[in-house]
């Protein structure tokens, strides 16, 4: 009889570590052994303070229908040490990627036709800690394909957490005129800079909006909102120019705020372009689907390094200090993970 230890959020700011028998392995079915995971602070922290909708999604299984009490989290990285009895032998201690909740192990099935996305064989390129950031630099990538960066545009990404910047980096690549980010965060900011953005911004500057327009010589032509907060939107929408595009990657969930429509976005004809990871944009979905988008997140991984933006590191067993840092001092994180081996 195989136990586990998972995290489930409880209540608003309440978590609690459970242990859980697993049941026996199906025939089609793996036992992986969790090597780390990462919090998705963005979607978490709304999780953490009791923020989600209700919603329900058939394109995200992971964040519909939510509830507390509540296993959650899609960032796994972990080893192979049981297989099915129909189950490739060869898979055993192999290192894979999962979409499971924070826990110490997990039985996942490798059936393609049912779950095509459910256990992803990690590169040997790839160390684990990078590999538990996949998500987050495919949802980067997802971002930039919704944008199509024009050669010569001028681009603002609005927020530096980890998506921010794996948008960041990706954007960096691109011959764009400028490229000019911003963040609540000295420590994000800096982060920003090191990937050769000269410019990045205090978004709570009170001159944030001459300071945006002062490195461009008009708006933006494509803004990323980014910042999880939605009074970032209006800062969006008055720094792009006539007929630009705002791309919407922050999820609110029940956070509010008003936004000014009635200026002049009236007259604008700006784009305002929800992004969202679980689906692949219509106009690309009869060239690309999740298979090939994940073969350039994991290169995107390889080129980028990201390990470097993980600040701390919890035991599984303390992840109410890990929720409590995100909570109350975010200035001081980038990336938070939860390591389950000594």
């Amino acid at each position: 009889m195989t136990t586990r230890k998972i995290l489930y959020f409880t209540a608003p700011k309440q978590v609690e570590i459970r242990e859980e028998t697993l049941p026996a392995l199906g025939d089609e079915e793996v036992l992986v052994e969790t090597i780390c995971s990462a919090i998705s602070a963005g979607t978490e922290m709304l999780i953490y303070r009791g923020q989600f909708p209700k919603i329900k999604d058939k394109y995200d299984s992971v964040s519909s229908k939510l509830k507390y009490p509540l296993a959650y989290g899609y960032a796994c990285v972990g080893v192979i040490k049981e297989t099915g009895k129909q189950v490739d032998k060869s898979l055993k201690n192999k290192l894979v990627f999962a979409f499971q909740p924070h826990s110490s192990s997990f039985i996942v099935s490798t059936s393609l036709s049912l779950h095509p996305s459910s256990l992803i064989l990690i590169p040997d390129f790839i160390s684990p800690a990078t590999a538990c950031l996949l998500p987050n630099v495919e949802t980067a990538v997802n971002l930039v394909q919704d944008a199509a960066p024009i050669l010569g545009e001028r681009v603002l990404v609005l927020g530096q957490g980890i998506v921010g910047l794996l948008t960041t980096a990706l954007l960096s690549e691109f011959p764009l005129d400028k490229l000019v980010t911003a963040d609540l965060y000295e420590l994000r900011r800096k982060a920003s800079k090191d990937l050769n953005i000269i410019i990045s911004l205090d978004s709570q500057s009170e001159s944030k909006s001459k300071d945006y327009h002062g490195y461009t010589q008009d708006k933006f032509d494509l803004t990323f909102e980014l910042s999880g907060s939605p009074t970032a939107l209006n800062n969006a929408v008055q720094s792009t120019t006539f007929s630009g595009r705002v791309v919407i990657g922050s999820w609110y969930g029940e956070k509010r705020a008003p936004i000014d429509l009635g200026g002049d976005f009236h007259r604008s004809r700006i784009k305002l372009i929800s992004s969202q990871v679980s689906t692949i944009a219509p106009e690309l979905s009869g060239r690309w689907d999740k298979s090939r988008r994940f073969e350039v997140a994991w290169k995107a991984l390889e080129r980028i390094k990201p390990e470097k933006w993980i600040t701390h590191r919890f035991a599984l067993s303390d992840a109410a200090k890990a929720y409590q840092l995100l909570d109350e001092h975010p200035e001081e994180t980038i990336q938070v993970i939860f390591n389950y081996q000594n």
